[in-house]
């Protein structure tokens, strides 16, 4: 079964081009240890909520953008035995060493965590355009979010969307600064699902979404007295993503 990491981090608006050539150089580690895909996103229409959001979770200033990541191993050893390696003392590549390889970032602020595939729908692909989606919610509401995950997926894919992916917190842990938990307020006995929906274009995506939130649209499966959903979504944040690195 496929296993993601997730991350979400801040990056100075001037640095992007510098992310791009830290992403592309560094990136490729992860391709030698195994994983199937590795895609960077940059903030597009990211906007700021009332309790949650994008730049709260990192932290972000007003000279940064929101990056939205995630890696894809075709499973969790895989991935573990990667990150194992990577992490132990004696290994030694130039990709990992600041000097050579500097984080144009803060790395201090940012996110991540390994996420269990709980839905995967569609096909993986180069995509331009990614909604990304960060929300608790409660581990014994999971098959119940499952079922609400699967419904929309339905209509997200009548619209254009080429896939949606929705992982349950599997090894997300608690950072000094950040992290996820503590971005969506997580509660006790909540999980936190990092999630995605790749489309073929901006375009696709906008026109999708605008006619779901249409007052005229009427679909059982969106109707919130009929489907309710089985987590707080005032805590649920989410952003559009343009993809600036896929490897």
């Amino acid at each position: 079964m496929s296993y993601f990491d997730g991350f979400v981090l801040a990056v100075p608006t001037a640095n992007k081009q510098k992310f791009i050539d830290h992403a592309n150089l560094g990136d490729t580690m992860f391709k030698d240890m195994g994983a199937t895909r590795v895609v960077e996103t940059w903030a597009d229409d990211v906007p700021k909520g009332k309790v949650t959001d994008f730049q709260g979770a990192v932290q972000a200033q007003d000279d940064e953008a929101v990056v939205f990541s995630w890696i894809e191993w075709p499973d969790k050893a895989t991935r573990d035995a990667g990150m194992a390696k990577m992490m132990s003392p004696d290994f030694n590549d130039e990709r990992m060493d600041p000097e050579k390889n500097p984080m144009p970032f803060d790395g201090k602020r940012m996110i991540y965590g390994g996420f269990a595939p709980l839905l995967e729908k569609g096909h993986s692909g180069a995509s331009s355009y990614t909604d990304g989606f960060v929300t608790p919610v409660p581990e014994d509401k999971r098959d119940a979010y499952r079922e609400m995950a699967d419904k929309a997926w339905r209509k997200f894919e009548q619209f254009g969307a080429r896939r949606s992916v929705e992982a349950w917190g599997d090894d997300v842990p608690d950072g000094k600064q950040t992290d996820f938990r503590r971005a969506v307020k997580a509660e006790a006995g909540e999980a936190v699902v990092f999630s995605f929906i790749e489309w073929p274009d901006k375009a696709t995506r906008d026109a999708g979404m605008a006619k779901m939130m249409s007052p005229d649209f009427n679909d059982e499966r969106m109707d919130p007295e009929k489907n309710p959903m089985p987590f707080d979504g005032k805590r649920m944040f989410w952003g559009g993503f343009r993809p600036v690195v896929e490897l």
